[in-house]
């Protein structure tokens, strides 16, 4: 299977059965690397909002009456072909959102891994069988689709926002809507046309695009066919989705925002732990939502982690995201390129000391940076920066240092790294989070549930918990004859 690589000339329709793409307006994509235009999409309306929830709705209608074996074949097939078109998928996510392209390789295959666990996974949604008080009753419990599915998801991760949410709800019987970032549609309409060239059915899974999406969004919120919602973004977003989709009672995943600590304890292996510290922050560039925010290192080791970190930090190499050497690339857009290069100022203006060094970088860059002396005043303690800043605080004792990790409104991920097990024990479930890594900065499988609590969302993706999501319970009590 061969796809186009994006180039300026590229144009690419909406996944949507029914449109006239002669009629589409459309709007252009451009490289957070270079500003150059990438290609062009649809630039769908409501109108066209409208259509895919009637597709969607017969889709649905159609394809929750498959087997999960038919599922579970396509589902593998779509996996395969993915991996087929990996160096295809890994380049469009550097020119769309800036990913570095060793970083983009390994999108591709954790995206792809959704796909093969949850084609398994269609084949074990069973159900129960309850014994009765009463002899001429049957009790039984089904597991059944909940219906068309209204995905939203981000730019940072283009190709496994969208196979962890699509590839339970396909898996359980349900058709399902995309919504992908605008920055990044390209990635979405890419997997798109690979599900229907290994034969999925196009009213299945569609993917709908435009540049300012709120109306399309608000059409498909007030559709009462669309019977759930799974969206990962900001939290004030996530939020207001949340309030809308109460007028139709829809089913919700909400996957927010994060602000991870990260606890290093004087027992730990320094270069262990700033190597963990490494793939926690600075992957993907410090966009990811369960990426260390703050980084709480105990006062003995405190100034030999520093020097580490900062010497690790300095090494990164930061180019063009379609280098093969390169590890730091830009940030997907100029707001988040201000907001992470203002953390810095921030803190530097309010007693800061910046480890590393300050690198000239222009246009979407922000150079990679470890600030030590940071207090709670600062923002870059209060907010979450998406970029790649890593603020170290001291501390003295687990009591402390707990209060601190969970002294936020969020609770996605958090991470420690410790040699001792009861404390390892002791403060994993003590901190507030969803996700926790104990010596791992990366602990994100597919074959394991992922979301948070409080302000972080509700609901999980991934695992056999994922499938849940997309899932209604059905109680069956049937009286015998005679």
């Amino acid at each position: 299977m061969s796809l186009p690589v994006p180039t300026q000339a590229t144009v690419y329709d909406a996944a949507v059965v029914g449109i006239d793409a002669t009629e589409m307006r459309r709007y252009a994509v451009r490289s957070p690397a270079s500003g150059e235009i990438i290609a062009e999409v649809a630039d769908c309306t409501v109108e066209h909002a409208e259509l895919a929830a009637e597709n969607a709705q017969r889709g649905f209608e159609s394809w929750r009456r498959t087997t999960a074996f038919e599922r579970a074949a396509l589902l593998k097939a779509w996996h395969r072909a993915m991996l087929e078109a990996k160096e295809t998928l890994a380049l469009t996510m550097a020119r769309e959102m800036g990913k570095p392209i060793r970083e983009a390789r390994g999108e591709v295959d954790y995206a792809a891994g959704f796909l093969e666990w949850f084609a398994e996974q269609a084949k074990r949604v069973d159900g129960d069988i309850l014994p009765s008080q009463h002899p001429d009753k049957r009790l039984s419990v089904l597991r059944q689709p909940v219906g068309p599915v209204f995905a939203i998801t981000p730019w940072n991760f283009p190709a496994a926002m969208i196979t962890r949410k699509v590839a339970p709800g396909l898996a359980a019987g349900c058709s399902v809507i995309v919504k992908p970032a605008e920055q990044t549609p390209i990635t979405a309409l890419m997997l798109a046309e690979l599900w229907r060239e290994v034969g999925g059915p196009a009213e299945v899974f569609q993917v709908i695009t435009a540049e300012r999406p709120a109306e399309i969004s608000d059409t498909l919120m007030a559709d009462a066919r669309i019977r759930k919602l799974t969206f990962t973004g900001s939290t004030p977003v996530g939020k207001h989705l949340y309030a809308k989709s109460a007028a139709t009672m829809k089913r919700m995943s909400l996957e927010l925002g994060g602000h991870a600590p990260f606890v290093i304890f004087d027992d730990a292996d320094i270069d262990a732990a700033v190597a963990e510290v490494m793939a926690s922050k600075f992957r993907n560039g410090g966009q990811t939502c369960v990426c260390a925010n703050r980084i709480y290192v105990q006062r003995g080791i405190f100034d030999a982690f520093a020097e580490r970190l900062a010497a690790a930090v300095d090494e990164l190499r930061v180019g063009q995201p379609e280098d093969e050497a390169t590890q730091i690339g830009p940030l997907v857009s100029q707001a988040g390129r201000d907001k992470a290069q203002s953390h810095i100022d921030d803190a530097l203006e309010k007693g800061a000391r910046r480890l590393t060094v300050a690198r000239a970088v222009d246009g979407l860059f922000v150079a990679p940076t470890v600030l030590a002396d940071v207090t709670s005043d600062m923002r870059i303690m209060r907010e979450e920066t998406f970029g790649p800043v890593a603020p170290l605080i001291a501390f003295d004792s687990e009591a402390e240092a707990i209060a601190n990790a969970n002294a936020t409104p969020f609770g996605l991920a958090a991470y420690l790294w410790t040699r001792n097990l009861g404390r390892a024990a002791r403060v994993s479930e003590a901190l507030d989070y969803g996700i926790v890594g104990v010596n791992d900065g990366a602990p994100s499988v597919p074959q394991a549930p992922f979301g948070g609590i409080k302000d972080s969302g509700l609901g999980r993706e991934g695992g056999r918990y994922g499938i849940d999501e997309y899932l209604d319970l059905k109680f069956v009590s049937t009286r015998l004859d005679g």
